[in-house]
């Protein structure tokens, strides 16, 4: 599959995940297999204010490629002109955040909020594609509300406007991650435009990755939530989809090894105190469903370093 002029590995995606989806979880979900990383979603005003926090969202890695560094804002202006200067960075492809249902987000108008705003789409994607040699895409949702279902319009807007394909999570904002995903609403965006439709929602499986393929025609599935704690995920569903052979989960020893590795990764990237303290939400996901699980889920709030996690984890596991 290609997005613009770039070759993806396969048909399973990174979704952006703001809080989640920074650079050594990126490496470790490239590595397992997925097809395209997505970065942790970029505010273009930030950049252009030269924010310091924003440069560690900028970075990405040689390994992790290809990946697509998402952007979020309401300015066609500002995004354009921010696209145009980062675009000498080591990404492949630029994507526009018009999918984010937080408040913060979607309450400033941009996010979800510009599904609302069929002109000023437009504006945002033709501008940024002008700008810019690398493939824009866009992700966005069936809706903002469920009187509101515009995925389809907005979806031939931003092919005309010049997107190279085009992510449907299968909610309106309303919705939040509540309810199920309607798959429907990503068939009749695949049916209405020409460029590669990516679908997003309620994939936690190989077999349901095939299901929204067989469902949709959409061209790829991308995996957010559920590859959480799990990016074993990623070379389990690009299996399936290539040979029907659905491969075991992880023995806890795999579990553990990576774990450790997320940890001194995340470490040697944010410095021990920040890196500990984003590793507590990762180990949680990691070991959902374990015996004795919540225990160790209070027990791991307390440690403060490398060594203590380490110490913790050998021990839950022994």
């Amino acid at each position: 599959m290609k997005i613009g002029n770039v070759e993806l590995k396969n048909q399973v995606v990174l979704a952006p995940m703001a809080g989640v989806t920074d650079l050594p979880f990126r490496i470790l979900c490239s590595e397992q297999g997925a097809g395209l990383i997505c970065t942790e979603m970029v505010s273009a005003k930030a950049i252009s204010f030269h924010n310091k926090n924003t440069e560690a969202l900028l970075e990405t890695a040689p390994e992790e490629r290809p990946v697509s560094l998402q952007l979020f804002g309401s300015d066609p202006d500002i995004i354009s002109q921010m696209a145009a200067c980062i675009e000498e960075r080591p990404f492949d492809i630029l994507d526009i955040n018009m999918g984010c249902p937080v408040p913060k987000v979607a309450g400033n108008g941009e996010g979800s909020a510009l599904m609302r705003n069929p002109k000023l789409v437009e504006q945002i994607i033709s501008k940024t594609v002008r700008a810019i040699r690398k493939p824009v895409t866009v992700k966005m949702r069936k809706g903002f509300t469920q009187s509101e279902v515009n995925a389809v319009e907005i979806a031939k807007i931003a092919e005309a406007a010049g997107a190279s394909a085009i992510a449907v999570h299968g909610r309106t904002r309303d919705q939040y991650y509540s309810g199920n995903a309607d798959w429907e609403i990503i068939r009749q965006v695949k049916e209405a435009v020409n460029i590669p439709v990516i679908g997003s929602g309620d994939v936690d499986s190989p077999q349901k990755a095939r299901a929204m393929l067989d469902v949709t025609g959409c061209d790829a599935v991308m995996i957010g939530r559920a590859a959480r704690g799990n990016p074993w995920i990623f070379r389990q569903v690009s299996e399936y989809l290539t040979t029907g052979i659905l491969l075991p989960p992880p023995g806890q020893q795999e579990v553990l090894e990576m774990m450790l590795r997320h940890a001194r990764m995340q470490l040697e990237y944010k410095g021990e105190y920040t890196g500990i303290r984003e590793m507590r939400k990762h180990v949680s996901w990691y070991t959902a469903g374990f015996p004795n699980s919540s225990r160790l889920r209070a027990a791991i709030n307390m440690v403060e370093t490398y060594e203590q996690l380490e110490t913790l984890l050998r021990m839950y596991f022994e």
